[in-house]
């Protein structure tokens, strides 16, 4: 480590107040100031080897972009970031970093690690305040047509990169606005939509079109796609929900996640009257599962009006996959944890509509698979809890839509398309993919990490015509 002094802790970042915030739907970190940010990123202590890097999936030069930050060059700082990243405001609220760049921050050794995430949502908001989002300058056409399939975090990283290379880049987006899960899936009081929307229009002025309510696989095929464009890329996410398949999942009141936030995001419940979205608003909400989408369900449930929102996981916390600011949130607001805990049934009333979670509760075993130790039932420990909804959060797969109109496109388990990791090629020549289309349900920023490989991968197959 330098000899520079080190400042131990992050400086502080203002947020709602807990009581305030479960009424409304604005974000709930105010994000730093300019002198804030200048304060924080004097915190880098230039350590020799920045494994901050490394740790980043898109490769952002992280010692340099903090320099800027110190210094109070922001237009550099941002500059900077949009060399490798084209959704900065995104990242800088999403990307779990305490696993990523700041986790790897030397810092983080003894002290806390430099607040990366919150300097880039910083400078990304610094930048769009300013009225101007200048863009770099692009080359001359290279004549090269290429298919992007989904408006998700990969397929948008993808539609950036290759427009920046010249290429004549066609987003098809299936739903009726761009963003894919950043629009459907993230909460408001998490991710604006207008960031998002200012994201995908500074994607779209770098030259990218974008089509949207244009389902891939129905209207028209992988097949017919390539016999107008040189290259496609799959970046359709996972959208296919998993269930418990236990008795009475099919009563009326449980939702998965995917149905679950999709209303209350993309078809905008949380604004009734002004959109009167059908959504099931009871006072007691059930969410099961223990990731960021479980969280986001939970906290939704709040603010549509719930007076008890229960989160039922069967491992313990530490566990949970969930990001540790994420938790606290939930917590904060007052969500409740029902932790070691699996549901074995729904019961419901003559009508038809749940009314009570039936649960068992588990000891943690061996581990498994996954590194995290196995939950294990205990016997005759049977327990139910009352309930108006019920909402599914317990993962996700791909679509199987455009495999099965394209026999010769491989797949994996639970459905994920088969590629080649560092390229993104896929099992047929001229078709790349990435991101939870490739992985199942993951980050943002893994995403767009696999974005970025395929991207370059597709302009090298572009110019050589290599396979």
């Amino acid at each position: 480590m330098s000899k520079k002094q080190i400042i131990p802790k992050k400086t502080p970042m203002l947020e709602q107040p807990p009581a305030e915030r479960v009424k409304n739907y604005d974000e709930v970190p105010y994000g730093y100031t300019a002198e804030q940010a200048m304060a924080e990123a004097k915190r880098c202590i230039e350590c020799g080897r920045p494994l901050c890097i490394d740790g980043c999936p898109v490769n952002i030069n992280i010692p340099v972009f903090l320099k800027f930050v110190n210094e109070g060059d922001f237009r550099a700082a941002i500059n900077l970031i949009k060399e490798t990243n084209a959704l900065p405001a995104v990242t800088g609220r999403v990307c779990p970093q305490e696993e990523q760049c700041e986790g790897k921050c030397a810092l983080s050794k003894r002290f806390e690690s430099v607040a990366i995430g919150r300097l880039e949502r910083f400078v990304a908001d610094w930048e769009a305040a300013q009225g101007s989002m200048p863009i770099p300058e692009l080359p001359p056409p290279t004549g090269k047509k290429v298919a992007v399939v989904g408006s998700g975090p990969a397929g948008l990283t993808v539609a950036a990169d290759l427009a920046k290379k010249g290429h004549h880049v066609t987003i098809f987006e299936a739903l009726h606005e761009a963003g894919g899960v950043l629009v459907y899936g993230i909460p408001e009081f998490r991710l604006p939509k207008a960031i998002v929307q200012r994201e995908v229009d500074y994607v779209c002025r770098l030259g990218a079109k974008l089509v949207k309510d244009f389902v891939v696989g129905a209207a028209s095929t992988l097949d017919e796609l390539l016999e107008e464009y040189d290259a496609v890329f799959l970046g359709t996410g996972a959208g296919l929900p998993w269930f418990l398949n236990v008795p009475g999942e099919n009563l009326n009141g449980v939702y998965s996640a995917n149905e679950y936030l999709t209303r209350a995001n993309l078809m905008k419940a949380y604004r009734f009257p002004e959109y009167d979205t059908p959504i099931v608003r009871g006072k007691r909400v059930v969410t099961v599962g223990g990731g960021n989408v479980a969280m986001d369900s939970a906290r939704t449930a709040l603010r549509l009006g719930a007076e008890e929102s229960i989160i039922v996981y069967r491992r313990s916390r530490e566990e949970m996959p969930a990001r540790a600011e994420e938790i606290h949130h939930a917590e904060q607001e007052g969500v409740r944890f029902e932790l070691l805990t699996t549901p074995v049934a729904f019961h419901g009333d003559n009508g038809g509509w749940v009314k009570e979670i039936e649960c068992i509760r588990n000891e943690l075993g061996e581990p498994d698979a996954s590194g995290r130790r196995r939950p294990v039932p205990i016997k005759d420990s049977n327990f139910r809890i009352p309930v108006d909804v019920v909402v599914l959060a317990i993962g996700q797969s791909p679509n199987p839509l455009i495999p099965k109109t394209t026999p010769d496109l491989k797949t994996g388990k639970n459905g994920v398309v088969i590629i080649e990791n560092e390229t993104g090629k896929t099992t047929k020549k001229a078709v790349f993919a990435g991101g939870d289309v490739a992985t199942g349900g993951a980050t943002v920023i893994l995403a767009m990490g696999q974005g970025k490989k395929a991207a370059k991968a597709i302009d090298e197959y572009l110019k050589t015509g290599q396979w």
